[in-house]
């Protein structure tokens, strides 16, 4: 856990694949909004807060393929798994991970 982490930090501005927790001070939701969001990654984004119903909103402005609420584990057989942004294109797992696999085809016919 690295603590008041200047936004210049590289951990801010690359993936990071470990044991990890930035922690860093913010004005707002605006202001921190903006902060995740200004990345070029968006694989996962962990929300925590004890008004559910401000973190599911929250959740949704988010530019992550997966966010965990209140929950350290996004990982889930029957959940779609993927990113946003330099974080991958696709999906993996659950109905839209089949989606892949597909080849979608529409033919209109007039009876």
């Amino acid at each position: 856990m690295l603590v008041d982490v200047p936004d210049s930090a590289r951990c801010f501005h690359e993936e990071i694949f470990g044991p990890v927790a930035a922690i860093a001070r913010f004005s707002d939701e605006r202001d921190v909004l903006a902060r995740c969001n200004g990345t070029e990654y968006g694989l996962v984004a962990y929300v925590y807060t004890r008004d559910l119903g401000r973190g599911l909103a929250f959740s949704e402005r988010l530019e992550f393929g997966m966010v965990g609420l209140n929950r350290g584990l996004v990982s889930d057989p029957a959940a779609v798994f993927g990113g946003m942004k330099q974080s991958g294109i696709g999906r993996e797992g659950a109905h839209e991970g089949l989606l892949e696999f597909l080849e979608t085809q529409y033919i209109a016919v007039e009876w």
